[in-house]
């Protein structure tokens, strides 16, 4: 990867609805290479995707909270099989496995206190190997990657 593709990817984060001849002249390049490269960066899967940021307050998921998470049975059949039960859950926006403690740190979405008492007293308490859990209520999110999207709709 070079400075152009470097350029390229900074684009496309801040904005992936851009048209390729738009992407181009940001980029200093013609529209013809700059669609090459874009296709090339798809095709080695440095490029996974595009995707829409929505607001989540627009989708009953303004009230965001990060969830730690320790397991009583860390064996691999136990964690799998946690961890298949906890991806289930729309309500859990990111879930990551860690090194060390805690075992998860989640990323919880839901509309609101009461919605999100609810999932963890009915969802998140009922899965199999849950040792301990720990909410964390975010004052203010100062910043968020993937950056929120600039793009407008295309008419």
């Amino acid at each position: 990867m070079d400075s152009i593709d470097r350029a390229i990817i900074s684009q496309l984060r801040r904005n992936c609805r851009q048209s390729n001849i738009e992407l181009a002249e940001a980029v200093g390049l013609t529209p013809s290479p700059c669609l090459r490269r874009v296709k090339r960066l798809e095709d080695e899967g440095i490029i996974t995707g595009y995707h829409a940021s929505i607001a989540p307050a627009a989708v009953d998921r303004g009230f965001e909270v990060l969830v730690e998470i320790e397991l009583k049975d860390q064996s691999p059949a136990s964690t799998k099989k946690f961890e298949a039960e906890l991806i289930a859950h729309d309500e859990v926006i990111e879930a990551r496995r860690m090194f060390g403690s805690p075992d998860f740190r989640l990323l919880v979405a839901t509309k609101d206190l009461a919605a999100y008492e609810a999932f963890v007293t009915n969802k998140l308490l009922t899965l199999p190997g849950l040792g301990n859990l720990q909410s964390h209520f975010p004052m203010l999110t100062i910043k968020s990657d993937p950056p929120r999207a600039s793009g407008r709709p295309r008419s």
